[in-house]
């Protein structure tokens, strides 16, 4: 048993609660159940609004979200609701957040590189989404997005399906987006990218929060940005991935 499969099994619970699942659905779990209880403790959630999602591998338009009622330090790998497409459940209790879910099933339909959503209302996301400029090159975190952040207009709490596709079609390809007025938004190839892409993101977030003159600052010049932006990227999809233990280790190390 690795660390935090022991952490988790403070809940007492056994697996054969799911069913018969893959060792590949378990490790989904296990990683979707810890991006829910770190972003709890980087105290991003709202309440027992917003979610993080990820696709069931070997399980084609098949996902894993949490159950809404519950706040993000309450998900275990044992509660975790398997949805399809439109958000129908599969296999758990539910409920799920339709509405919610949305968002999440739009994206992952049309972005076979979205295996892992994950959507927040978090505080210093929405606060820069809201600024005319959005996110400057104002930090080495914030260059990471230089080329890759979109930016889609608030239009109310209900996503309609026009609205999923001008959603979908202002993201594009790129692996973050500001919504305006709502919070953000991040799509990985794995949870650990996903979760380092919006650790990133939120501290690039807060630091242009902490200049009270976007006026006066400095800035690198674009193609200074362009070369940082792309060195950052430089480990492709693998990104997050020797960060993903530390961040495991930060969890664990916080329960004793």
């Amino acid at each position: 048993m690795s660390d935090i499969e022991h952490y988790f099994s403070i809940h007492n619970r056994s697996w054969d609660c799911l069913g018969e699942i893959s060792a590949q659905e378990k490790q989904a779990r296990i990683d979707l159940a810890t991006c829910y209880r770190l972003s709890a403790k980087m105290q991003w959630d709202d309440g027992i609004y917003t979610h993080i999602s990820a696709v069931v591998p070997g399980e084609p338009q098949t996902y894993l979200i949490n159950q809404f009622g519950l706040r993000f330090e309450e998900v275990t790998p044992f509660n975790l609701v398997k949805v399809d497409v439109l958000g129908n459940i599969l296999n758990g209790a539910g409920p799920v957040n339709i509405s919610g879910f949305a968002i999440h099933g739009a994206i992952h339909t049309a972005r076979s590189d979205a295996m892992c959503v994950f959507h927040l209302h978090n505080e210093a996301g929405i606060a820069v989404s809201a600024q005319a400029k959005g996110l400057l090159p104002l930090s080495q975190h914030a260059m990471r997005f230089y080329h890759d952040l979109a930016y889609h207009p608030y239009q109310g709490l209900a996503l309609s399906a026009i609205e999923q596709s001008e959603l979908i079609a202002n993201l594009g390809n790129k692996k973050a987006a500001l919504l305006r007025n709502h919070g953000s938004l991040v799509c990985g190839f794995t949870i650990a990218q996903a979760f380092y892409l919006m650790h990133t993101l939120d501290k690039a977030c807060n630091i242009q929060l902490k200049i009270s003159d976007l006026d006066q600052v400095h800035f690198p010049n674009n193609s200074i940005c362009t070369q940082t932006y792309e060195q950052l990227c430089a480990d492709g999809d693998a990104e997050g991935q020797i960060e993903w233990p530390a961040f495991q280790r930060y969890l664990i190390n916080s329960f004793y």
